[in-house]
């Protein structure tokens, strides 16, 4: 029996909505994460290293410790993803359970960080802001590792510079390039600036932000596994 869906609603594209809403999310904690947390990235571990790279040779204590953080929690939540979901094997139709377990534990993470944010008024201490970072940082490592486990179905979400290089290289001589990298280039665009907005005009909201984003991609792409595994049980019967 096959899959049915609603014109123009094929479960490719409801995965590819579901990358660019987490590129937005990613936008939006990068903003927070830089500008309110001691000036490190939460996902982009290369330019952090440079950061450290920098603060070394500063001789500057607070900005290693800050990007020594980072990277830890970036690490931390890349290894756990990884092992969640080892062995599984991702197609081009829908995200692997785990990997949707993976993305619903990251907007518990960041929902429990939009609460100690709030809680500060948008302005956390010094101790509360390296638990945040942490926090941001775990939640980054462990979407950019359920990216890769999800396989064909889906696409970097922390890091563009490739993505932008490749589309540079393999799209300038195509007819008709993806379109889908661009809207992944803008989700960034727009998820930090909405961040951004939110600590101007409502600080202690904009911590939410990335939660709302994370739990609305994990929607989206929950309705093509719901599809795949009505499918396979009207197969069985």
């Amino acid at each position: 029996m096959e899959e049915h869906t609603e014109p123009g609603e094929s479960p490719g594209r409801a995965m590819r909505i579901a990358v660019v809403v987490l590129v937005a999310a990613s936008g939006a904690v990068e903003t927070i994460s830089f500008t309110a947390l001691d000036h490190v990235f939460a996902g982009v571990m290369t330019s952090n290293l440079a950061l450290l790279g920098m603060a070394i040779g500063h001789g500057g204590g607070t900005g290693v410790a800050s990007a020594l953080l980072a990277l830890a929690g970036f690490g931390a939540g890349a290894g756990l993803v990884a092992w969640v979901t080892h062995g599984r094997t991702g197609v081009a139709t829908h995200w692997p359970p785990r990997v949707m377990f993976c993305l619903i534990g990251e907007a518990v993470l960041l929902a429990v960080g939009a609460g100690f944010w709030a809680a500060s008024g948008g302005a956390p201490a010094a101790v509360a802001r390296d638990v945040l970072q942490c926090g941001a940082a775990v939640a980054m490592g462990g979407q950019a590792a359920a990216m890769v486990a999800a396989g064909r179905a889906a696409a970097p979400t922390t890091y563009l510079t490739g993505t932008l290089a490749t589309y540079i290289v393999r799209g300038a001589g195509r007819a008709r390039p993806d379109g889908w990298v661009p809207a992944r280039l803008g989700a960034l665009i727009a998820g930090a600036a909405a961040a951004m907005a939110l600590r101007k005009a409502a600080p202690s909201w904009a911590g939410a932000l990335p939660f709302v984003l994370v739990a609305a991609a994990t929607l989206i792409a929950a309705r093509p596994l719901f599809l795949h595994r009505s499918a396979a049980a009207a197969r069985r019967t």
